[in-house]
């Protein structure tokens, strides 16, 4: 564990003077430039010298985010720490909980949501919409009853099947059917752990080459439009919610998001109850963003992230307070700001690394900058693969219906796509 010295100085705020936060890529980077508009220090842990966040953040610890005697290093420069993203190890940070450090959100409140398989258990304990599911190792086993929505039957003891000579053959559970959609129950994102199972063989492929107890299968949802919540709850327990926004995938990574959403008042109502049932539920405490499937079905949960998301980028042009803001408001225990939109409109574009390196991407970026209404978000990584998240650009966009806003999406969007074009997807 190596530690840096202080790269801005300290200022004071109305509450905490100084939050930590343990990762330090993008998300922490656009945490830590809202720290400093408010004038909270942040510090940082995270392994390279070099991500994005050591470029703004109030000091740095040099360790990898799962070492925990760097994260009580990071305690002694403040007194709440929060988290970039949800991959920690809880029971070795409860540990460093004490009356002089509180982790926000709190560890009780992470618990369930760390693991997909532990979110759709939740989901199901607060008789909310999600598609139905079951652990992959269950198809190994005789299964009691199908797993629905909220009936507990992710706890109830599975039958294993009686001893059989020679290899056994994976049997779905009553009621499913192919296709369906696998997911690594922890660590997945932009794509990665997650398996589209199109037959029996795609899935007993999976079986040979994955660890059953780390996944989940998931019937596939037929949808019209993905959606996407940030929601908020400050120590006081005070619960606000971002617009409800639209999304759109690219190989399984998020390619756009527009605001507002195309969908019925009524839509953004229900899922604003959702927001509000699991927070309150949880007694959580921050940022929390829900992802939706919105279609024949009507609306259903697909994944909860418990930090700044994605989705939420836009919301540093779009609203009156960012989610970067709320979330370092929340934590150094400031009042939660307005989360009401000061646009029309808006689109957020992911800049996703391009197939052919690095040679024109100095042109590209200034060309995109030049976009009228454009913000140009760029994270500064070193290295990384096709497809990885370079920046992002949000456009503000005008007009006061959701077919001026879609034509208005339609048309931005291929300006920044001849400029900046989507990587061809992975073979």
């Amino acid at each position: 564990m190596q530690t840096t010295a202080d790269s801005h100085p300290q200022t004071t705020a109305t509450a905490l003077d100084a939050i930590g936060i343990v990762g330090g890529g993008q998300l922490a980077w656009m945490l830590a430039q809202a720290a400093r508009d408010l004038g909270v220090a942040l510090h940082v842990q995270t392994p390279g010298a070099d991500d994005p966040a050591s470029r703004d953040a109030a000091s740095v610890v040099l360790a990898p985010v799962d070492d925990v005697a760097a994260t009580r290093e990071l305690a002694s420069r403040c007194r709440a720490i929060s988290f970039e993203n949800e991959w920690i190890s809880l029971e070795a940070l409860r540990a460093l909980h004490g009356p002089g450090l509180q982790f926000l959100p709190g560890l009780d409140a992470l618990q369930p949501l760390v693991s997909k398989a532990g979110q759709r258990r939740l989901l199901g304990d607060l008789h909310l919409p999600a598609p139905r599911w079951c652990p992959l190792a269950e198809v190994l086993q005789h299964a009691p009853a199908p797993l629905g929505e909220g009936d507990g039957a992710a706890d109830q003891p599975l039958v294993p099947l009686l001893p059989l000579q020679g290899p056994t053959t994976p049997c779905l559970p009553e009621g499913f059917g192919f296709p369906l959609m696998a997911k690594a129950s922890r660590g997945g994102y932009d794509g990665r752990g997650t398996v589209p199972l199109e037959d029996q063989n795609a899935l007993e492929h999976l079986l040979a080459t994955v660890d059953p107890g780390d996944w989940i299968l998931e019937e596939l949802v037929a949808f019209e439009q993905e959606l996407a919540l940030v929601a908020c709850r400050d120590q006081h327990g005070q619960v606000a919610c971002f617009p409800l926004v639209q999304t759109h995938q690219h190989c399984r990574v998020c390619d756009w998001v527009l605001f507002p959403a195309p969908v019925d008042h009524r839509v953004e109502v229900f899922a604003r109850n959702v927001a509000a049932s699991l927070l309150t539920a949880l007694d959580y405490v921050g940022v929390l963003s829900i992802e939706f499937f919105y279609g024949p079905s009507g609306l259903q949960v697909n994944e909860l992230a418990p930090r700044t998301h994605n989705s939420g980028h836009l919301t540093i042009e779009a609203c009156r307070t960012s989610q970067f803001s709320q979330q370092v408001r929340i934590v150094a225990g400031l009042p939660m700001g307005s989360t009401e939109a000061v646009v029309p409109g808006a689109l957020m574009v992911n800049l996703l690394a391009p197939d052919d390196g690095d040679a024109e991407q100095l042109e590209r970026r200034r060309a995109l900058e030049a976009l009228p209404g454009a913000h140009l978000h760029w994270y500064g990584k070193q290295g990384g693969g096709v497809g990885r998240k370079l920046g992002h650009l949000t456009l503000l966009l005008q007009g006061t219906t959701a077919e001026e806003r879609e034509l208005a999406r339609q048309r931005r969007l291929a300006e920044v796509r001849a400029i900046w074009p989507l990587p061809c997807p992975p073979t």
